[in-house]
């Protein structure tokens, strides 16, 4: 018995030494300064701008004649595999909105031809938005390929180019 008090005793006598003139444990337990002489970064004071690049006709008409045929697969890819309805819908409502970027850049015959498109695809949005379930997946899918395909054939750009304004 006498045997364990002294070793608690002794035990409880290194701790508090231990404690109390612990250099290291003073020192792990103290708030570091900040260190102040870290290299200041500059400060921009005249910001830099980047003139807009001006595209031509022929470019414009290239790059959204790409939009709405990268919007087209799109469409047709989630007719196919059947996503959600919302997806449609915007694949559809980008796809138009490319066709009508695409207008002003055309004479007037070829803007009327475009309307046309822009209503079928219009007609296929609202089938598409009736369509709650899905029943008419592959009908709507063939309507998107056939209008994909006849607007390929009329407004690709080697057969419009003489047509831009």
């Amino acid at each position: 018995m006498k045997s364990k008090k002294i070793i608690l005793i002794c035990g409880m006598l290194a701790v508090a030494f231990g404690l109390i003139g612990c250099d290291a444990f003073v020192r792990k337990f103290t708030r570091k300064t900040k260190k102040t002489n870290l290299p200041a970064t500059e400060m921009v004071l005249a910001p830099e701008e980047y003139k807009e690049k001006v595209l031509t006709k022929e470019e414009l008409y290239r790059q959204y004649f790409l939009f709405w045929k990268s919007w087209q697969d799109e469409l047709i890819n989630s007719l196919t595999v059947n996503t959600n309805q919302k997806k449609q819908i915007d694949c559809t409502k980008e796809a138009i909105k490319n066709l009508e970027e695409i207008k002003p850049l055309l004479n007037e015959e070829k803007q009327k031809k475009l309307d046309s498109y822009i209503s079928q695809l219009k007609a296929l949005q609202d089938s598409i938005v009736k369509d709650l379930y899905g029943n008419n997946l592959n009908t709507n899918r063939s309507q998107a390929e056939r209008i994909k395909r006849n607007i390929l054939r009329d407004f690709s750009y080697n057969t419009i180019k003489g047509y831009l304004v």
